[in-house]
């Protein structure tokens, strides 16, 4: 069933009045890839009346108030994209359009939706219940934090958005518990996942530089960031807490990470993987047409790439389902209406990390000192591809189901250092799961770059390209590799961009088209190279070209093509 958004849903559903309202920036979309869908299905499950409201009008009370007040919390998102990254380019200039907004016109969702929607709620409802941020704007946004959009240190969403708390991370877990304290009017402020505004520091917990440090200490925000990073793991990390006035943000430590049978639980629920009508009838919606037929069969990245902050939403482990629960909502996906018998993904954040972790993180927990994947794969990891290869040949095998395409991203130097079934999982791949075109995301070309980007070198990528082309060729398929590369990162000249232009010329053969400026969003290490004009790692002065024709510059060295 579709959670309520209308007086009339409450009604049917015998309820006069929800325990909780989730307010969206998205359109409402019930699938398992949807945070607040999934939020709403869980909490619905655990016996908590929740219902919705998408994309509520600011510059009105009329959607706000649909519902009436929540009694126990109402829960506060910007959505699936931060809502400025969702409105703007990386050049500030306004986006027409919002795949996750009825018709497509980016007319529903404002900038800063987390506190304009916060706002909305109080000026609405004099004396509420408590408000609850969650979803990845809030998320990367709990602690002080550079933003671009504005060019300054921000203090936590939380003070801006003068909400109670703050879910962090995924967040299934400590919303269910957070509203079972409030059901039973009991203290939520030792909660795993929380965040919230104190009076008093927490002398168990670690301090971070305090805002005004940060503002303008360059050394300090580095330092800041850094405990930050380092503190995300649940089996490893201390409780944090930073002075943002005469306040203080208390950051509890993360939730633990769902277990295979809880992951399960959870895309096991009854999704309807359609828009909800009272919004289809505005028109339709094209994040439907990437989402509805695909499958997220793990959670989690250990990539750690510096321009992503999917370690610091999702986690730095990987958890994956298991074979029994993805094949069955390979058989609900089957039996949709419109399913032509393609299921367009069976991935993640990246496609190929599936099935494999480092039996020693998660005993100990992820290591302070060193990465998984970078400078280059860490021998405790021990890549092994075989479960994905079972997985995808038994997706194949499902009535109905003609294709299972691959369009997650994938990591080459994970597949190569797999000696044992690596170049086996590249085989089906090519032979059974690419819909023409497969990504993958070398970013740059130019060693200097890559290693502030924390990428691997050329060499790994010319291999995957060898082996892709070879084996497509046997396989008599015409198919090829699609790039995405990145310009402007920090560190990165016209120089390096002239490089890369010729890399992708003599030794990709391509014009690139997939180039995109970097955005700097909160809570990445490069966004701090970014504001900081410094490698956090080494401490030494970088190039960061900031001006917007400079970085449009970059971008059309590489796209511009030969006459």
């Amino acid at each position: 069933m579709f959670l309520p958004t209308t007086k009339d849903e409450l009604h049917s559903l015998g309820w006069e009045r929800p325990d909780i309202i989730l307010v969206t920036g998205d359109t409402y979309i019930d699938s398992p890839y949807i945070g607040v869908a999934v939020i709403g299905k869980v909490l619905l499950k655990a016996g908590f009346r929740t219902a919705i409201i998408a994309q509520p009008d600011i510059t009105s009370d009329m959607d706000i108030k649909r519902l009436g007040e929540p009694k126990l919390f109402w829960g506060v998102s910007g959505g699936c994209i931060d809502s400025l990254v969702a409105n703007y380019t990386a050049s500030k200039k306004r986006r027409k359009k919002d795949d996750y907004t009825p018709g497509g016109i980016n007319n529903r969702r404002p900038d800063r939706a987390v506190i304009q929607y916060s706002n909305l709620i109080r000026r609405c409802f004099k004396d509420t219940v408590p408000i609850v941020l969650g979803g990845i704007e809030a998320s990367l946004r709990r602690i002080c934090h550079y933003d671009f959009w504005s060019d300054k240190i921000r203090k936590s969403i939380l003070f801006d958005a003068k909400a109670d708390y703050l879910v962090y991370g995924m967040g299934e877990k400590t919303v269910v518990e957070l509203a079972q304290c409030f059901q039973n009017e009991n203290s939520a402020d030792n909660l795993a996942g929380l965040c919230f505004i104190s009076k008093e520091k927490r002398d168990d917990y670690r301090e971070l530089p305090s805002f005004d440090d940060v503002k303008f200490d360059h050394q300090k925000f580095i330092r800041m960031f850094d405990i930050f990073y380092r503190n995300n793991d649940p089996i490893t990390a201390q409780g944090l807490f930073q002075k943002q006035d005469t306040r203080y943000l208390v950051q509890n430590p993360p939730s633990r990470y769902l277990t295979r049978e809880k992951l399960d639980y959870v895309h096991d629920l009854d999704y309807e993987r359609d828009l909800h009508p009272y919004y289809a009838k505005s028109g339709d919606v094209r994040a439907l047409d990437t989402i509805r037929f695909s499958i997220p069969i793990h959670r989690g990245c250990y990539g750690e790439c510096n321009f992503c902050a999917i370690s610091v939403h999702q986690g730095r482990t990987v958890r994956w389902r298991s074979e029994k629960s993805i094949l069955r909502e390979a058989k609900v996906i089957s039996n949709l209406p419109g399913f032509k018998g393609v299921i367009t993904d069976a991935g993640g954040p990246t496609a190929n990390m599936y099935g494999f972790e480092c039996a020693k993180k998660l005993k100990k927990g992820s290591c302070i000192d060193k990465r998984c994947l970078y400078p280059k794969v860490c021998p405790s990891l021990k890549p092994d591809h075989l479960r994905l290869i079972k997985l995808l040949k038994k997706l194949r095998s499902v009535k109905g189901v003609k294709h299972v395409f691959t369009a997650s991203g994938i990591r080459y130097d994970l597949l190569f250092s797999d000696r044992k079934n690596g170049r086996e999982y590249l085989k089906e791949i090519v032979g059974h799961h690419v819909s023409g075109q497969l990504k993958i995301a070398p970013e740059h070309s130019e060693d200097n770059v890559l290693s502030l980007m924390a990428k691997p070198g050329r060499e790994s990528l010319l291999d995957f390209k060898r082996e892709f082309d070879l084996l497509s060729k046997k396989a008599y398929k015409r198919q090829f590799l699609t790039y995405y590369l990145i310009a402007a990162h920090p560190g990165c000249t016209e120089i390096d961009m002239r490089n890369l232009k010729k890399f992708t010329n003599k030794s990709l053969k391509i014009n690139p088209e997939q180039v995109q400026i970097f955005t700097p969003t909160p809570s990445t290490y490069s966004s701090l190279m970014y504001h900081t004009c410094l490698d956090p790692f080494t401490g030494k002065k970088i190039f960061v070209e900031k001006s917007f024709k400079g970085r449009e510059k970059q971008k059309q060295i590489v796209i511009e093509k030969k006459r």
